[in-house]
Order: structure tokens, then C-alpha cells, then sequence
């Protein structure tokens, strides 16, 4: 917590935003700094307001301006004039321009007005650990997320970060009821407490496409961008849906807008460049975050299978992972070193119930294998469960050489 929050603000349920050494009270209008008032402009504490309450995402400079003039034509200048005001009270650095779009708000936020401090707290360390997508640092955040939620059974983003670890545990940990359903419960439960809250958007996506319901989703993204067209969140959640229905280049331009309206963000187009064909691209993309399976698989495809094996061994060795993520890269391993036994086991035995994109990674192995049946019922059963692996992938992949051999390879693309 920085030093020097007022009194007022030690209370257990917070009156103010705070972030950095700020304080910001919406009911009273004011900014403080070590418990002094700053003066601000009514149209700067409107702005200021409405970055602090989407900080760390980007803010349009459509609806900043909607926001401070609405009705009104303004020319952009008077918006650049009111976020030169605001940068030379909370620092030059603590905006940043998102150029041609908009602004963010870069210093997280650290308590919010009605909702519990200590809530507050565990909400933000919550979200931290989640981000991490390992299945120990989401057990915590669950399990934090629910601490929170007890203070505070209104706190909606809460119950979307609740919803996200669920539906993640129930995903790689095995599939199970409890899970599930407590992930689909907190998610109506956060669009009932506020209908338009980005992050449950988001993170619902992720539930609608593993149950077959990408078509849903995707009508859901484009009614958002609609009213919210500058969302990168929508974009990145448009990459997968887009992947899942086959429609890759409409996947490649989704991850395009959202780098465009955010550099910084991250969305799964890896995998959709994997399916395109461009292994580069994959390995290109995939880099800077954690690795897995996807640019070893990649390498594989390129033709450097020792170095591909090199990966995975390592991971393998080092890395505390899920069941289903297990399986996918120590079968990928044995398909490699020729121990087709072991490979097949390993498939049958993993839980693909609300994963299906992966069902397509066990039909390349199947088929690098020369076991074209294996292949085509993996194929057969991803595309029942929502994921249609576009005729592109099933054309042109090396690895899937065997299946395009097989008697129903034809009939299969028209379906």
C-alpha cells in the first residue's frame, strides 16, 4: 500500500481509488496526494476518472471525448490539452498514448470505492497469480477470488476471475462437475452484477468455445465491438473463435487490430499461424511467454526434430504441468523418437472433454505415425465438439500426409 492514504480511506470498505500515491474520491470530486487535495479541472477529473476505472486497458479517444463533451464537437486538441494537464500532476509516464486510439492508464489500481480493502487486496494478488496459468498459481487465485467474493459478494470482477480459474482447473486438471459449474455460475453471476464488464466478456469466450458454442461467442465480440470498437480484449477473443470455426485469416486480421489498438497485448495466434502453415510465424509469436508444446510441434514441422526433442525433454524434466499438457508433449516426444506405443497410450488416455483444439495436435500425431484411422477420428471428434480444423490445415500440413491418403479425406472436407 503506498504511504500516505488518509484517514478516511482506512476503513474497511474504501472511498477511493487509489493507485501510485493517489487517492481518487469520485463522490467528492477530489484527487489527493499524501492526503493534500490536488486541484483539478472538472473535464481533467472526468478523464482522470475514467482511465483510473479501466486502468491498464486502453481508454478510446472516443469515449474520452464522449465522456467529457458529450453532444458537443470538440476538436482533438482539447482532449490532448487535458491529458498534458493530467500527466503533469500523476507523471509523464503514468498515461501512455496509444497512438491513433487512445490512452492507458499504466499504474494498477489498488483499492476501489465500495469494495472492502483487504477484498480489494486479495482480488488484485488474485489476479496476478492467474495471469501465471499454471495449475498451482490458479488453485491459489481460486481460492483467493472466493476469500474476496465472501467480503464482498458484489465485487463482479472478482466473480469473472473466479470464473476464468474454474473453467482453466476444470480444463487441464481433469474435467469435473464442481468446476464447471462453479465457473459457469460466476460468470452469469458477474454479467448479472454488471452486464458490460470487459474482463467477463473476455474471459467467457474462453467457456464458449471448449463447449462448442465458438458461433455464440462470436456473435457476442461483434455486438461488443459495435458499442466498444476499440476493445483489444474483443479482438484477442475474436483470434480464437475465429480459429475454431476454420477461418484463419479472419483470426490473423483479429490478432492485427488488437496489436494495433495494443502493442503489448497477447492473444493465442500462434496457434492459428501453426494451422496456417506458418511454423515461423508460430515460433516468431509464441516467443516471450511461457513454452509449452506449440514451438517444439513447430520446429518438428520445420524439420528439426532434435531440437524440437531438446524442448520438450527439458520442459518435461523442469516443469510442473497439467495431465492433458503432459500428454500432448510427451506424446509428441514419443511419435519423435519412434515410440508410437507409448505415443498412442498417452493420447488415449488424456481428457481432450474441454479442450478440443488439442484433439487436432493428436491427429498430426496420428497421422506423422501413418495411422490415418487414429487420425481421422480425432479429427471427426474436435469437429463435434466445436473446433472445424480448416480444410487449409488438413491440405497442406506435412504431418497430415497419411490422412489426406485416407478413403473418407474428401468427404471430411465437406462436412
Amino acid at each position: 500500500m503506498a504511504q500516505g492514504i488518509s484517514k478516511e480511506n482506512q476503513s474497511s470498505v474504501a472511498t477511493a481509488y487509489q493507485f501510485g500515491d493517489f487517492e481518487l474520491f469520485p463522490a467528492e470530486r477530489t484527487l489527493k496526494r499524501a492526503s493534500e487535495p490536488i486541484p483539478l479541472q472538472p473535464k481533467a477529473f472526468d478523464a482522470l476518472l475514467c482511465l483510473v476505472r479501466q486502468a491498464q486497458h486502453l481508454v478510446s479517444k472516443q469515449e474520452l471525448t464522449q465522456t467529457l463533451w458529450p453532444q458537443v464537437h470538440v476538436s482533438e486538441a482539447n482532449l490532448t490539452n487535458i491529458i498534458v494537464s493530467l500527466r503533469k500532476v500523476i507523471g509523464r509516464d503514468a498515461i501512455q498514448t496509444v497512438s491513433k486510439y487512445g490512452y492507458r492508464l499504466e499504474l494498477p489500481v489498488l483499492g476501489e470505492p465500495g469494495v472492502p480493502r483487504a477484498a480489494y487486496e486479495r482480488y488484485a494478488r488474485a489476479r496476478e497469480l492467474s495471469a501465471q496459468r499454471s495449475m498451482e498459481s490458479m488453485q491459489l487465485a481460486r481460492d483467493l477470488f472466493m476469500t474476496c467474493l465472501a467480503e464482498d459478494p458484489e465485487f463482479a470482477p472478482a466473480w469473472a476471475g473466479l470464473g476464468r480459474c474454474c473453467w482453466f482447473l476444470d480444463k487441464f486438471g481433469g474435467s469435473s462437475a464442481a468446476n464447471a459449474d462453479l465457473a459457469q455460475a460466476a460468470f452469469m453471476r458477474a454479467f448479472a452484477i454488471d452486464p458490460d464488464l470487459a474482463s467477463a466478456h473476455q474471459f467467457y469466450t474462453l467457456v464458449q468455445v471448449d463447449t462448442g458454442h465458438a458461433d455464440e461467442a462470436m456473435e457476442r465480440l461483434l455486438a461488443r465491438l459495435k458499442k466498444h470498437p476499440d476493445e483489444p480484449e474483443s479482438y484477442t477473443g475474436l483470434v480464437q473463435v475465429y480459429r475454431f470455426r476454420g477461418l484463419l485469416n479472419k483470426s490473423i486480421d483479429a490478432h492485427n487490430r488488437a496489436v494495433e489498438l495494443d502493442p503489448a497485448v497477447v492473444t493465442s495466434v500462434p496457434h492459428t499461424f501453426f494451422l496456417a502453415g506458418d511454423y515461423a510465424r508460430a515460433i516468431e509469436t509464441y516467443g516471450g511467454r511461457a513454452g509449452y508444446y506449440l514451438d517444439a510441434a513447430a520446429w518438428a514441422a520445420l524439420g528439426e526434430t532434435e531440437r524440437a526433442c531438446v524442448l520438450l525433454r527439458e520442459r518435461l524434466g523442469r516443469m510442473s504441468l497439467s495431465k492433458l499438457m503432459t500428454a500432448l508433449m510427451k506424446s509428441l516426444l514419443a511419435v519423435l523418437e519412434e515410440r508410437n506405443v507409448e505415443a498412442v497410450m498417452l493420447m488415449a488416455g488424456a481428457d481432450t472433454v474441454r479442450e478440443p483444439e488439442i484433439l487436432i495436435y493428436f491427429a498430426r500425431h496420428f497421422a506423422y505415425m501413418g495411422l490415418a484411422d487414429g487420425a481421422m477420428e480425432a479429427v471427426k471428434q474436435a469437429r463435434d465438439a466445436g473446433f472445424v480444423c480448416a480444410a487449409q490445415t488438413l491440405r497442406i500440413d506435412p504431418w497430415f500426409a497419411a490422412l489426406r491418403e485416407h478413403a473418407e479425406f474428401e468427404a471430411l472436407l465437406s462436412t
